[in-house]
C-alpha cells in the first residue's frame, strides 16, 4: 500500500551556515562598529546579542535574509520576546523541528474532512498517510500544501 510521511524539519546545517554568514555581515557593517553584536547557535536555538533593541531588529532582518538565501523556511522560526537592559539586548530564536501533537491532530482532522480515501495516523513527530492509490496520496499532498498550519511541511518517505 502506498504511503508517505508529513514532516516539518529545517536543515540545521544550513541554519548554521546562514548564522555564520550573518555574523560575518554584522562584523563588517558600519552601523555595528564598536558594538558587541553577534549570533550564537546551540542546537536548535539561535541567540542574538546586541547593544539595543534597534540593533536586534536589524540583526533579525539580516538573519531572515540569510536563511531565505540558504533555502530555510522562516515559518520554522519561533521568536521569543527580546530582553533589553541598559546596554545589552538579547533575543532567543528557536528553530522548530517536528510536528507538535496538536498540529498533527489538526492535520489528521483536515485530511479526514477532505473525504479523500486515505488513512492518516500520528507517529511521534510526523504523520503517516497511507492509501490504495498513488493518485489519492498526491491529492492529499496538494490539499495539505493549500492549508496553513503555521509551520512548513515536507513530504518524504514516499513508498509504493
Amino acid at each position: 500500500m502506498p504511503s508517505f510521511d508529513v514532516v516539518s524539519e529545517a536543515d540545521l546545517q544550513e541554519v548554521r551556515n546562514a548564522v555564520d554568514q550573518a555574523n560575518r555581515e554584522v562584523s563588517q557593517r558600519f552601523d555595528f562598529k564598536g558594538s558587541d553584536a553577534r549570533f550564537e547557535v546551540k542546537g536548535t536555538e539561535i541567540n542574538l546579542r546586541a547593544n539595543d533593541d534597534f540593533q536586534l531588529q536589524q540583526m533579525m532582518d539580516i538573519l531572515h535574509a540569510k536563511l531565505v538565501k540558504r533555502g530555510v523556511d522562516i515559518a520554522a522560526l519561533e521568536k521569543k520576546d527580546p530582553v533589553v537592559n541598559l546596554n545589552d539586548a538579547r533575543q532567543l530564536v528557536i528553530v522548530k523541528q517536528g510536528i507538535e501533537s496538536d498540529t498533527a491532530k489538526k492535520i489528521v482532522k483536515e485530511i479526514k474532512a477532505s473525504k479523500i480515501k486515505v488513512q492518516a495516523q500520528i507517529q511521534g513527530e510526523q504523520v503517516r498517510v497511507t492509501g490504495k492509490k498513488r493518485d489519492d496520496l498526491q491529492q492529499v499532498i496538494a490539499f495539505l500544501r493549500e492549508q496553513e498550519f503555521g509551520l512548513p511541511l515536507q513530504f518524504n518517505n514516499f513508498r509504493d
